[in-house]
């Protein structure tokens, strides 16, 4: 996904339209809780001028990341749509915006904004729905034990089962 300036400016007239699939594999080394990356389909168009070009995107594909509570590995479906703009030439501001890009040599390349656009999507929580008790994290250990909101509303901490008939006492008197 990279074409030089003078590609691009040869097809300024025309409509740049491109259906690809990319392999990101790589950003796992960005961010650790990124188990695996399908290959990300990048799909959309090119709007170009002399000064800019701008990019209208859409990315789909898959990401594996750990369930929040089990650490089994969950499928998050991955569909974005995006606006990116490179300006081909600095007009000496430092300031464009966060969807533009200054082109720095004479390529263009999508994959830097493509990977950047992926480790934005990623949740804070991901929750599995089924979970095989084989690769599930363990419930219990020694001393400790993973407890439903259920029981823990109605389990009544020893320290203080004297205190629930407190009110009731004192009402009497």
């Amino acid at each position: 996904m990279k074409w030089t300036i003078s590609q691009l400016q040869k097809i300024r007239d025309k409509d740049l339209r491109f259906d690809e699939h990319v392999d990101v594999v790589d950003i796992r080394e960005r961010d650790p809780q990124i188990r695996d990356v399908s290959p990300i389909r990048v799909a959309g168009r090119a709007d170009i001028s002399s000064t800019e070009i701008t990019f209208h995107l859409h990315l789909s594909g898959e990401l594996t990341l750990p369930c929040s509570r089990t650490l089994v590995d969950v499928k998050y479906p991955i569909d974005i749509d995006t606006k990116e703009t490179f300006l081909l030439k600095a007009d000496g501001t430092d300031f464009y915006g966060d969807d533009v890009t200054v082109v720095e040599g004479d390529v263009v390349d999508l994959i830097p904004v493509i990977k950047e656009n992926l480790l934005l999507e990623i949740p804070m929580q991901v929750f599995c729905e089924d979970v095989d008790s084989n690769e599930a994290a363990p419930q219990s250990g020694k001393d400790w034990a993973v407890i439903s909101e259920e029981e823990n509303e109605h389990k009544v901490d020893p320290r203080f089962a004297k205190l629930a008939d407190f009110f009731d006492n004192n009402k009497e008197s």
